[in-house]
């Protein structure tokens, strides 16, 4: 070894290693050490103190890697796109609602393997504080599983059988704040200045009002403002979600540190793509809103090459639910492309989504689905009707004004529209954090509740189409589609949801319901809401792991002009062209089948219904009621 980053402290790690097994990370080093020492350089005033202190975190990790796990990684070089591929299908679900133990989860994998699964996302399962800790999102002990649901070797387990049969494990590791019960936090009460420094903590309000007035609050109702006096602190600490979540300074190296450390430990137990949650409020910036600042790039960049160097199998996503013009730096823009995460929530696709069935019409989303750049080729999305958060309206102000419309006014219906306040709404949502100073109102519900199949069933028929149609569009969007946990059964929602305590106040947990066997039974239930969507859901998956167009590559192309129910995209791969046609109203919708020659396909086919494309003597083709059309050109047939 004699790269400059080696210190005599990772020579005396590497040096009980196989030759081969040395090599092999001086190779990873030559290669990442430039992407960890930039990253590095950009934020902290000791970079080269900071990399060799990453570089012996990866080391210790490298070197106690299992052997199938290094097979992995090397499996993962050689196919770096496969998280890209069309046969990527994920599934999210809490590990108590769907198997109440990591054992139970593996023990009831074939649900998923019929549904297509492929990626499967467990929510929160390390050790939160007691009581309430946010849905898992109050971290007491990063190494530690949640004991209810079992333990770490539970969870190697687990991700080795999912392994085996094709999946891969996904798990949440929460970056912007720790449970005011963490270690950490403890000590920086009792004084350690060591650990006080892993906080941001002030004497007085001096310097939180400084803040405070370009700060967004994030759960008005429960949690106003951003910044809490601990009285056992005496001093006041920066909580931007709740009083017991304290944020951290990702200023100190030493919280880099932690963290990388806590990445591949994770990684070293077979997780294969962490969730970065929070991602977008690292960094804070006095006289901003302390979201989406340059640093938080810079950050994840060495968070991941660190990762690179000892398990490159491993993958971040970004949750990052922010505005369509901040979304692209987390995949990686610049100097920081291919670099930071490799996944990204496509929020601005889902609010897009509802936002066409609520109204009937494809302009806005058009305008702003065609006017978001390209992913950069390393990186992809995450697409999704809804996942467990609540719906915020996230429409660019920008975006509705281009078409005439207002921001507020269009974010207002939506609410209206999706809480069943406005006349002939078929959604049955409920209103979560109303703030009337902003006049913003987010929306919880199941995907069922929300098209028309919730509890009071406002319009069955109706629904259907709308379920199988949202989830084609995100199918056929690219990238990896996941569906949220119950809505591939049609779930109406959690009719106990505020029965437990500890969730009385937060009406999300009305569309987390439990999975049960007697639910996963009844899709076999002939006739059943159940049966319906998991078989039609199914099918999607099962269609489109068959097309390689929708390789996360292939460029996603929104025709700007078309009839004002329809959103027409093309991808275009070197297998040949996929054109999706959907249809987001109640009535048929014609569509010129000249055009589909134009687009480039000369003898149309429809694969992902079947349906026969019969041209009218206009020379169209008639879409109907909530159709999803997936059409390639017919020799794939």
């Amino acid at each position: 070894m004699v790269h400059p980053a080696v210190s005599d402290v990772t020579r005396e790690i590497l040096a009980e290693l196989p030759a081969h097994r040395r090599e092999t990370f001086e190779l990873r080093l030559e290669q990442w050490f430039p992407d960890l020492h930039d990253a590095v350089t950009a934020v902290y005033p000791d970079p080269d103190g900071v990399a060799a202190g990453l570089v012996e975190t990866a080391a210790r990790a490298y070197a106690a890697r299992a052997e199938d796990l290094h097979r992995l990684d090397q499996r993962r070089l050689l196919e770096p796109d496969w998280f890209q591929q069309p046969d990527m299908f994920g599934y999210a679900c809490y590990v108590d609602r769907y198997g109440q133990t990591l054992r139970g989860v593996g023990e009831r994998l074939d649900h998923l393997t019929d549904l297509g699964v492929t990626y499967l996302h467990l929510m929160p399962l390390l050790q939160p504080r007691p009581g309430d800790n946010d849905g898992g999102y109050a971290v007491m002990d990063y190494r530690a599983v949640r004991e209810d649901l079992g333990t770490n070797e539970d969870l190697r387990a687990l991700a080795e059988t999912l392994r085996e049969r094709g999946i891969s494990l996904v798990v949440d590791l929460v970056l912007n704040h720790v449970a005011r019960e963490h270690e950490w936090a403890a000590k920086a009460r009792a004084g350690d200045p060591t650990y006080r420094d892993y906080f941001l903590i002030y004497p007085d309000r001096t310097t939180p009002d400084s803040y405070e007035r370009t700060l967004p609050e994030v759960f008005p109702d429960f949690a106003p403002g951003s910044f809490t006096f601990d009285d056992e602190l005496g001093e006041w600490v920066w909580t931007t979600f709740n009083e017991w979540q304290w944020d951290l300074n990702w200023a100190n190296p030493a919280v880099l540190q932690e963290f990388a450390s806590v990445v591949l430990h994770l990684a070293n137990l077979g997780v294969e793509v962490l969730r970065l949650d929070a991602i977008a409020f690292l960094w804070k910036r006095l006289g901003t809103n302390c979201q989406n600042q340059p640093e938080v790039h810079a950050v994840t960049q060495a968070l991941r090459a660190t990762a690179r160097l000892a398990a490159p199998a491993t993958l971040f996503k970004a949750e990052a639910i922010v505005g369509p013009r901040d979304l692209l730096p987390y995949l990686g823009q610049g100097r920081h492309t291919g670099r930071v995460s490799d996944i990204a929530y496509h929020n601005s696709l889902m609010v897009q989504v509802w936002s066409m069935l609520a109204t009937g019409s494809t302009a806005l989303a058009r305008h702003a689905l065609a006017s978001l750049p390209p992913t950069p080729p390393s990186g992809t999305w995450v697409t999704y009707v809804r996942c467990h958060d609540d719906i915020g309206w996230a429409i660019d102000d920008g975006d509705a004004a281009s078409l005439g419309l207002s921001g507020a006014g269009h974010r207002h219906f939506l609410a209206d529209w999706y809480s069943g306040e406005f006349d002939g709404s078929w959604a049955e949502g409920l209103v979560f954090q109303y703030n009337p100073d902003a006049g913003d109102r987010r929306i919880s519900g199941t995907a069922a509740a929300l098209t028309g199949l919730g509890p009071s069933r406002l319009d069955p028929d109706g629904a259907f189409g709308r379920i199988f149609l949202s989830h084609s569009i995100i199918a056929g969007w690219g990238g990896i589609p996941v569906v949220w946990s119950g809505d591939e059964l049609g779930s109406p929602g959690d009719p106990n949801w505020a029965d437990e305590p500890a969730q009385a106040e937060d009406n999300r947990w009305v569309h987390r319901p439990r999975v049960t066997d007697a639910d996963r039974a009844g899709r076999f239930e002939e006739g059943s809401d159940a049966q319906r969507v998991f078989d039609g859901i199914a099918r999607i998956a099962k269609v489109r792991a068959g097309l390689p167009m929708l390789h996360a590559e292939a460029p996603v192309d929104v025709q700007t002009e078309s009839d004002d129910g329809l959103l027409v995209v093309r991808r275009r791969h070197p297998s040949g062209t996929l054109v999706g046609l959907y249809n987001v109203t109640a009535e048929h919708r014609p569509f010129p089948h000249t055009q589909l020659i134009e687009l480039g396909i000369p003898a149309p086919t429809e694969v992902l219904s079947q349906h026969d494309l019969h041209v009218d003597d206009t020379g169209s083709v008639w879409l109907p009621p909530y159709a999803a059309w997936w059409i390639v050109d017919s020799p794939l047939r």
